[in-house]
Formats: C-alpha cells, structure tokens, sequence
C-alpha cells in the first residue's frame, strides 16, 4: 500500500511541477499547437497553445514508478515491459507532435504511419510479454480463468495488437476538449489500482505475482495525469498532444492484458469506447446514407458543443460519465471476487 501511495505521490508532484517548467519552456520557443481547421470555431483561440504535455505525465509516471522501489517491492519483467511500451507508444506520438508543430499545420503523421509506428510498439509488447513473462493467453474478464478460453498464443497475439491499437486510437479521439481525457483516464487508472491491489492480496485467486508492480503504474499514471490536468483543465495552458494520449492508451491496454482483465477494460474505458464509436457511428452513415450525418461532429463531445452545451458542461458531464464506468467495472471486478469459493468463509 506505501508503494502505491508514494508513486502516485511521487508522480503528481513531479508532473505538477514538471509541466509547469515545460510549458515556460515551451512558450519561450513559440512551440504551440495548430488548431484543426475542420473543428468548432471556438477553438481556433486555443491556437498556440504549448503542446507535448504528455512528456510531463510519462516522465513523471516513469520516474515515480522508479523511486516507488525505495518504499518495498520489487520490479517484475511484466512491469518493466509495459513501462517500456508506454515509453514507445508516447515516442511515436512525440514524432506526430513535433512534425504538426514544426509544419505550423496540424499535420503530423499521416494515419497510414502512425498505425505502423503504433503496430510495432504492440508487436514489440507481445513478443517481450510472451516470451519473457508467464502472461495467460486466455480470453479474460476479471482473472485468466473466467472465462478462461484458451486462444492459444497466435490468438491471444492478434487480440492484443488491436486491443493497443484500438485503445490508444480512442484515448487519442477523446483529447479534444481541455482536460477531457486527462481527467478521464484518472477514472481508469484507479480502476486499475484497485484491481492490481485485490490481485496482489489474492494471488492464489488471480495467479501471478507482478499485481503489485502493475498497480505501482497504474497509481504513477493516475498521479501523472492528476499533476498535469492542473495546467491542462480549461482554460488549458497546455495540451498533452499525442505523446499523452497514446501513451495513455497503451497504458490501459496493456495494464488490461497484464491483469487479464481484457473484457471489462470496455467498461474501465466507458467513456473512451463511446467517443469511439461516435467516429465510427458518423463515418458509416455517412457513407451508407448518402452524406447524412447522426451527430452535428463526430467525436461526440463536438456534437455536445455545437449542440450549445459550454465547453466546460460537456468535460464536467462526461467526466461523470467516465467515474460512473469507474464505479461500475470496480463493482463488477469485486462481484466476481465474492464470488470465489471460500472467499467470504
């Protein structure tokens, strides 16, 4: 619990204080971020605006998971590998950030690239997780055992890969709004936490013993994310850009295939999956419809803007939205732990 308690400690100081020196740094260079010129109109003020801040949620979530150590614990090989994967995924949205800010467009990576750069960082994920850790491939809701479908380590692989690329491309659709998806992955994050502290309380239950270095990410992540949404809630004074929300989504989705908790990281992510599903939603009826559209702009949160709600309304509301996910995938997870013969004897 001390270990838990310091990361996340540790890392919300170091991201407070630490976003604080980059955004100085930053303005001093006229390093901003261009503003789409396809998106609402009220944000076209925002252009400017210092980006990269998601090197201030990685480097301190990185630096108190490190120093974390000091308070008990070990590092486990499944720790350091996501760690490593969170470190690439932001490095690929490092690249797409500098290109948009040094072409004063909000051009960086085409799609193409950046799903290739992303499609690495998984393969890299899988090949390490598997070849140097004890990972269950089963199909997994709240422990590798239930459902407990076997999918073999080719299938386990294939799901894997889209579980990153999907999630890191939905935490990056949900960072359009200050602090949206900062404050939402808080949400998930302690989701995270409390499951990696039941997993490492019953490893007779859940089977392995790296929950208690995967809960030390989850709580530096979450401490990150707190430290920097100081600076980046509306009106923001910088954005996390790709390099956070990548890494964010590769955090999630790794933590959930470190957990096996593969199945209910839809509902630790509510919020996430439905602005997802927005674009989807949009760009099939489009398609399908003849060029009528389902929402003013896809992702929703747009739609809610240009359906007149304040910006701030439509973060604070969809923040709700995401804590009450929160609630109820930790409801779920502590439902099937009732559940385990003997548990409650």
């Amino acid at each position: 619990m001390v270990r838990l308690i310091a990361a996340a400690a540790i890392a919300m100081a170091l991201s407070l204080f630490g976003t604080r020196l980059l955004i100085s740094f930053l303005r001093a260079r006229g390093i901003g971020q261009p503003i789409r010129e396809d998106g609402p109109s009220g944000h076209v003020t925002k252009a400017g605006t210092p980006t990269m801040g998601g090197l201030a949620v990685v480097g301190a979530a990185g630096l108190g998971w490190l120093v974390s150590d000091l308070f008990g614990g070990t590092f486990t090989r499944r720790g350091i590998i996501i760690m490593l994967t969170i470190g690439l995924a932001a490095l690929v949205g490092l690249i797409d950030d500098g290109l948009k800010v040094f072409r004063a467009r909000n051009l960086g990576l085409n799609k193409r690239t950046k799903m290739i750069g992303l499609l690495v960082v998984a393969v890299v994920f899988v090949v390490l997780v598997l070849d140097q850790t004890n990972v269950a491939t089963t199909l997994s809701f709240t422990r590798y055992d239930s459902p407990g479908v076997d999918l073999g380590r080719l299938g386990w692989s294939a799901m894997a890969i889209l579980l990153i690329l999907a999630t890191t491309n939905a935490v990056n659709l949900t960072d359009g709004l200050d602090g949206l998806a900062a404050g939402s992955a808080i949400f998930s994050f302690a989701a995270f936490v409390v499951i990696c502290f039941v997993g490492f309380r019953h490893e007779e239950i859940y089977g392995d013993h790296s929950y208690l270095d995967l809960g030390v990410i989850s709580a530096a992540m979450l401490g990150g994310c707190v430290g920097f949404l100081w600076w980046n809630a509306a009106p923001a004074q910088i954005f996390m850009g790709d390099t956070g929300s990548l890494a964010i989504g590769a955090a999630l989705a790794t933590l959930a295939l470190g957990t096996n908790t593969v199945l209910l990281l839809p509902v630790i992510a509510g919020l996430f999956v439905i602005e997802t599903l927005s674009v989807i939603l949009q760009v099939g009826t489009f398609r399908l419809l003849g060029g009528r559209r389902i929402f003013r702009m896809a992702p929703i949160h747009h739609h809610f803007e240009l359906a007149g709600w304040p910006e701030t309304t439509v973060i604070i509301r969809l923040w709700i939205f995401a804590g009450l996910c929160t609630g109820l995938a930790i409801g779920l997870f502590y439902a099937d732990f009732l559940s385990v013969p003997g548990v409650l004897e």
